[in-house]
């Protein structure tokens, strides 16, 4: 499976990249990322993060119609970079630690997972940052930073070496995407 991580390490930093330079074209590879991760996680013992694969092939399909056609105001637009509304924020948090929680749990009562808490606390917030990043909004670097530091340590204690240094890569980048997305965002 070595090969694998490999090329999905190959597109997550095309992925990154597209990212960074708020393109459209990111969602490609964010359908090709977690069919690949999908079953380099699963062999690796990571259930929760094998699980948010599934979930990112959906999301990415959502983004790319969101970005494409989510802008009502400016028919044919794509959709701005904006900051998440202050509503949002419970509601987010409420659907973390539920998630958060209730993955954990799952975890330990129906795997040999060795790390849960952190598997389901990665995997939670990533569902988070998803979410943000299909919206647009500058502030899912932030999950982003937080789910890559952490990663890049629970990858390496996993021996996904490859993987550990794509995180680590993208803990750096996503600080440089913040402040990229922060400067092409409209002015108001």
């Amino acid at each position: 499976m070595n090969y694998l991580e490999i090329i999905g390490t190959l597109i997550g930093l095309l992925y990154l990249w597209l990212e960074y330079r708020a393109s459209i074209y990111l969602w490609i590879a964010g359908i090709i990322m977690p069919a690949i991760y999908i079953f380099v996680y699963y062999r690796a013992g990571l259930y929760a993060d094998f699980g948010i694969n599934i979930y990112y092939l959906l999301a990415a399909v959502y983004g790319w119609l969101v970005w494409k056609y989510g802008n009502k105001a400016h028919e044919k637009a794509e959709l701005p970079i904006t900051h998440i509304p202050l509503k949002y924020l419970p509601a987010l948090m409420s659907v973390f630690i539920i998630t958060f929680i209730g993955i954990a749990l799952i975890l330990i009562n129906f795997t040999d997972s060795n790390v849960p808490w952190l598997d389901s606390f990665t995997t939670a917030l990533s569902i988070i940052g998803m979410w943000m990043l299909a919206r647009k909004y500058v502030e899912q670097w932030w999950a982003w930073i937080l789910v890559d530091v952490v990663c890049c340590g629970l990858y390496i204690y996993k021996d996904l070496y490859f993987t550990s240094g794509l995180y680590g890569l993208y803990s750096i980048i996503a600080i440089f995407g913040f402040l990229k997305w922060k400067q092409m965002m409209p002015k108001p």
